[in-house]
């Protein structure tokens, strides 16, 4: 653990940066439409843009003002409005929602509160401040709705509202297309990262069994393949509620493709382009990701695959906090934040491989795994149930690694992402797996 995630200084300043980083990137996702845009519903699958900006407010108002502070609440009245469990996303528009003004005004006026209780809290003495959790959790959750409202963005019709320069150029990846990860037990989840949720907990061993995985993300040039030999067509792929997703919608691309005059093209933040052949493959479904797996004769990797290729060193037999190392994310390391509006092209970010050559394990794209989301063996609900203890078993699969519309603050080795599989607006991706067979892991005899 570096210095900075221990000392409570340290932490203080990281919490500071963090909020102030979230709040400039609310302010952005929530200026760059006109007023009306704010308050329209653009999809029933998402709230409008203005339910997000109050709620945000009134999620640190009630954990920093009133949790952490003590403090009596300042508009007790809308809370209900903002309980992401009350009203579904469907029916948020129906509601006496505050209007943008009244919502930035409520956001700001939390805020400057928030940052008051930040300055003089103490960062021990109860679950809630060691460490600055709550502040740290604040920081993510605000960023974890403005990657939801960045998908609003993406959902949204109209004219180009969000610009951001492309990933830099890099060389075109060479190296092997599958990576070995020998067998072996390693530590799983983290009970040392200060800010990680209550999913991420505890830390325990895993044996996993010996595997191959993909060095990089699977391409849209290589699911343009998949797509090419009939693979929507083609029921032997499927999961039977695959099939009958792709039946009921006729389904034939990843979302957001169309195919004109020979060429697949995709709208991306209200620009139409061709689809790039090197970047990973975007908005795919669970399903989609399981059939092409299967076309392929391969699989999705497990969660317990996923995080030991991203954090095993199997030099040290440590789990580190990122597969480059325990030091923090840098623009040179992985594709987060926003900065750029795609993924990178496949074999980006050297300088983020793993111990063992996988690249762009954090970063890009969020990527599905075979993993139903189950609770960690000693699994302690904090500081509330409605994080992920309600959420365990039903039909949510595990994504891993986060995306290019991921803040660093949610997001590392340990983080855990969780949907159905039918969703495809989200920024998914994915790689595969194989089993490795007893030839491939055996040592080679010497000369």
């Amino acid at each position: 653990m570096t210095g900075s995630l221990t000392d409570p200084e340290a932490l203080r300043e990281r919490a500071l940066a963090a909020l102030l980083a979230a709040r400039d990137r609310t302010t952005l996702l929530t200026s760059c439409v006109e007023e009306f845009e704010l308050t329209a519903q653009h999809s029933p699958l998402m709230s409008p843009l203005v339910w997000d900006l109050a709620h945000i407010g009134n999620q640190e108002e009630q954990w920093l003002l009133r949790a952490v502070a003590g403090r009596d609440a300042m508009r007790p009245e809308i809370d209900p409005l903002y309980d992401a469990f009350e009203h579904p996303r469907a029916e948020r528009p129906s509601l006496p929602l505050l209007a943008p003004k009244e919502a930035r005004g409520y956001a700001a006026e939390v805020r400057g509160r928030a940052l008051d209780v930040l300055e003089k809290t103490p960062f021990h003495g109860t679950p809630l401040t060691d460490a600055g959790f709550a502040f740290g959790m604040i920081a993510q959750h605000e960023q974890q709705h403005d990657e939801t409202m960045l998908i609003t963005h993406q959902l949204r019709t109209g004219p180009t509202a969000l610009t951001a320069p492309d990933p830099p150029a890099c060389e075109p990846f060479t190296g092997p297309a599958e990576v070995l990860v020998p067998g072996g037990p390693f530590t799983m989840g983290t009970s040392t990262e200060p800010w990680a949720l209550d999913n991420e907990r505890p830390a325990h061993r895993r044996l996993v069994p010996p595997f191959f995985i993909d060095t990089t993300p699977v391409t849209n040039g290589a699911y343009q393949q998949f797509i090419e030999d009939g693979g929507y067509a083609r029921m032997r792929w499927w999961d039977p509620a695959g099939w009958a997703m792709v039946r009921e919608h006729g389904l034939r691309a990843p979302l957001f493709w169309h195919q004109e005059g020979g060429r697949w093209l995709r709208r991306r933040f209200g620009t139409v382009e061709p689809v790039p052949a090197d970047e990973p493959v975007l908005h795919v479904s669970w399903y989609e990701a399981d059939a092409y797996a299967r076309w392929a004769g391969r699989r999705l990797p497990s969660e317990e695959e996923w995080e030991k290729a991203a954090r095993h060193d199997p030099v040290t037999d440590r789990s580190t906090r990122y597969p480059w190392g325990d030091a923090d994310p840098t623009p040179e390391r992985a594709n987060l934040g926003q900065h750029h509006l795609r993924p990178a092209p496949a074999g980006s970010y050297p300088a983020g491989e793993s111990p063992l050559g996988v690249r762009q394990l954090i970063g890009d794209v969020w990527e599905w795994t075979s993993s139903g989301f189950l609770p960690y063996p000693g699994f302690s609900a904090f500081p509330y149930r409605e994080y992920s203890d309600v959420f365990f078993g039903g039909d949510y699969k595990v994504l891993r690694g986060g995306a290019f519309s991921v803040d660093a603050v949610a997001c590392r080795g340990t983080f855990r992402n969780w949907d159905h599989p039918v969703r495809r607006q989200i920024f998914s991706g994915f790689r595969t797996a194989r089993d490795a067979g007893p030839a491939e892991t055996s040592a080679p005899e010497s000369a």
